[in-house]
């Protein structure tokens, strides 16, 4: 077998057996990956805490015909901060469960994988809300995959100046002289409009610089809400736990 360390990120942990633990990681290298760490669940195990979820650093495994084995971490951040915080815990375990859900194996994720450690950087902030960070991980992480909606001219005839609506199911900006065609375009604030443009344009680096109005942020709420229902339709455990924890 091949020894190979790769940087990534544990999303996903499960027992197996007595004492052993499959992990999945979300690696630069080798996109998304599942990986038996072998006695990581005994009391003394040096893989016990680097096979928990949020942990962000460098694995070493071995990487066998169909499975890689786990042999040791240099783990650089474990987001202690999101342990000890119940609500900002499940903010955290959705993104983990929304970035497992889009990662592939032996594909490129590097995006996803720095977007979602700066996103969860964002969660240790006490001056950003909690509900702006979702809804700029949502929205970043379907672009990020290709699915992000069109919100910087008219998806059917490309004006850029005149006034618009947003339409769930056409995915985007819809002017007023094509809305006719539409059934289910809603007027947005100017405010809502710059927003999601820079949340589609800033490099990652930058997403989690700015706060927004309340009308703005509960625009977004709706926007991303309908878009994740129409584009993604999955249910997420921990979303749902955060969602009676957070109302």
């Amino acid at each position: 077998m091949n020894q190979i360390t790769l940087t990534g990120m544990v999303l996903a942990a499960a027992p197996i057996g007595e004492y052993d633990r499959r992990v999945v990681i979300l690696t630069r290298e080798r996109g998304k990956i599942s990986a038996f760490a072998r006695g990581a669940r005994r009391p003394n195990s040096a893989l016990l805490g680097m096979t928990s979820p949020f942990s962000f650093g460098e694995f070493t495994v071995y990487e066998g015909r169909t499975s890689y084995a786990l042999v040791s971490a240099s783990i650089s951040n474990y987001f202690q901060e999101l342990r000890e915080d119940v609500e900002g815990a499940y903010y955290g375990f959705y993104f983990l469960e929304l970035a497992d859900y889009y990662a592939r194996e032996a594909n490129d994720e590097t995006a996803l994988l720095k977007l979602l450690y700066q996103t969860l950087r964002a969660l240790t902030n006490p001056n950003i809300p909690d509900k702006l960070i979702r809804y700029i991980y949502e929205l970043k992480s379907i672009a990020v995959n290709g699915e992000g909606p069109q919100v910087f001219e008219c998806l059917t005839c490309g004006d850029r100046s005149r006034e618009k609506v947003f339409s769930i199911r056409r995915g985007g900006w819809v002017c007023c002289e094509c809305k006719r065609y539409i059934t289910d375009g809603v007027p947005l604030l100017t405010s809502t409009w710059y927003t999601l443009q820079y949340i589609l344009s800033a490099p990652v680096e930058k997403l989690y610089t700015f706060v927004v109005k309340d009308e703005v942020l509960e625009e977004l709420s709706r926007v991303m809400k309908a878009y994740m229902d129409e584009y993604i339709g999955k249910t997420f455990k921990s979303l749902k736990i955060l969602e009676t924890i957070v109302e």
